[in-house]
């Protein structure tokens, strides 16, 4: 009966951890840049697109493809940095419990 209450405690801490850390998600905004800076994105750590900056010189309507590239990498960067974030700080806050 015993292991079972300890189960229980431990799986309330793990819910109570999950929902801080959600709710830390939602503030965290990473950037992530292409073309030297030319494409920004910016991604909150839920992984959601929340602002894109182009810089003039990345905008050239001749070269519609080479801007839309610029605008995948920008934000396949931002979403590196959001899941090397989050696992990091997932560890961090399940450290103390067993999985």
């Amino acid at each position: 009966m015993k292991n079972i209450q300890q189960l229980m405690k431990q799986a309330q801490q793990m819910q109570t951890r999950m929902a801080e850390m959600q709710a830390k998600l939602a503030e965290i905004e990473m950037n992530g840049q292409s073309g030297g800076g030319m494409v920004t994105a910016v991604m909150n750590g839920k992984g959601e697109l929340k602002k894109i900056t182009l810089d003039k010189a990345a905008v050239d309507p001749d070269d519609i493809e080479m801007l839309e590239d610029l605008i995948i990498a920008a934000v396949a960067d931002a979403k590196n940095k959001v899941e090397t974030h989050v696992a990091g700080e997932t560890q961090k806050m399940m450290g103390g419990l067993p999985m």
